[in-house]
């Protein structure tokens, strides 16, 4: 089936919206139609070339999704088409060691290392351009108006819900609110920094709120950003010029001792230690945003010394099957914002200009989705 997607052929250039051949799901697969796919700052090094898992091209871009079972493969008992469903970025095996341990989120089963790397169990893929084998990113591939995965990438969603924003929660939101419930483990009545305040550090802030934080601080180098985080559940609002530093010495000027929590959405190796550093003795510091290849974090060793805790996070260590209907419950009672974290809607052929806004900071989270009138649509 030729279906249209986004191709990366090359590093730092423009998407190429193109016709892609899409194979009939296989034993254990589903072919999903797309429905609504969330540009993500990951998305963005995929296409810098900066991303771990892209070591071949041409890849079909975009993982951050919802959207309809179209088909489904030999042996698939547990979808049928029609059934409205999440893509999880992490889909674990459920029985390597770590799965085993009950940590999911770190599993190590050789298919969903293949995964990742946008192959399936046999080595190949179910996506080819002009002749050529092409790569779906993350495994997902979903800048594109059909996906096929493994049924275990697959979360059910109650029908009636809006797609587009439950695309968000696959990615953004389970990363962002997981940080705070599974990792720190933040309890009511904390105070809490939040250092970069774009679609993953949104959602740390309603996260932290989600767990009854007293005191939440959002720090961003954009002014709108930190205000738009006042929304989502901040109390306090910092702005600082990129690189200035100081962002310790001004959170403490409001939290005499230094927050309880500190999360780094951004990454960065520099804000990192700025957060950290904002923490009290005793305090939490959490690293969210996925640094560089090759960066170095640079702590003080006393700061250790005086019992400060420094976490590592992937994907909000969540469990897809639990974490992912806990979030929808979360929305459906009014408790978690979505829409409101959606700056816009775009068609597929408006991809690399959402890039750009997104890149821009122009953008918390543009959104691609496959109904979308032609000249895009802006959330309200």
């Amino acid at each position: 089936m030729l279906i249209r997607a986004a191709l990366l052929t090359a590093h730092r250039a423009p998407l190429e919206v193109r016709e892609v051949e899409i194979a009939d799901p296989g034993p254990g697969e589903v072919r999903v139609r797309i429905a609504a796919s969330g540009i993500c700052g990951s998305d963005l090094k995929a296409i810098d070339g900066t991303s771990p898992v892209v070591r071949r091209l041409p890849v079909v871009g975009g993982h951050e999704s919802s959207g309809t079972v179209e088909s489904a493969g030999p042996g698939v008992t547990a979808f049928v088409p029609g059934d409205e469903v999440l893509i999880a970025m992490n889909r674990p095996c459920g029985s390597c060691r770590m799965c085993a341990r009950g940590d999911a989120h770190l599993c190590t089963g050789e298919d969903r290392l293949r995964a990742v790397m946008g192959v399936m169990p046999d080595g190949g893929t179910r996506l080819r351009a002009g002749g050529e084998e092409v790569r779906p990113y993350l495994g997902i591939g979903s800048f594109a108006e059909y996906a096929v995965v493994s049924e275990r990438a697959l979360v059910r969603l109650p029908p009636g819900l809006p797609l587009d924003a439950m695309a968000l929660l696959s990615c953004a939101v389970v990363t962002g609110v997981g940080a705070v419930l599974n990792t720190a483990a933040v309890e009511a009545g904390s105070s809490v920094l939040v250092a970069g305040c774009g679609g993953v550090g949104l959602n740390i802030v309603q996260g932290a709120a989600l767990a009854g934080a007293a005191r939440i601080v959002a720090a961003d180098v954009s002014a709108a950003k930190a205000g738009a985080a006042k929304r989502f559940g901040a109390t306090d609002q910092l702005v600082s010029a990129d690189g200035d530093g100081g962002l310790a010495e001004r959170v403490r000027a409001l939290v005499p001792g230094g927050v309880d929590y500190a999360f780094d959405a951004t990454g960065a190796p520099a804000v990192l230690a700025e957060a950290f550093g904002a923490t009290r003795q005793g305090g939490t510091t959490v690293m969210v945003g996925s640094p560089p290849p090759g960066a170095e974090a640079v702590v003080p060793a006393a700061g250790l010394f005086g019992s400060r805790r420094l976490l590592g996070c992937q994907g909000g260590d969540a469990s897809p099957y639990s974490d992912l209907p806990r979030l929808v419950d979360l929305y459906s009672s009014g408790r978690l914002l979505l829409d409101e974290l959606i700056s816009e809607r775009v068609p597929l052929e408006q991809v690399n200009e959402a890039v750009r806004r997104v890149r821009a900071g122009e953008a918390t989270r543009s959104v691609v989705v496959f109904d979308a009138p032609p000249g895009g649509a802006a959330a309200h």
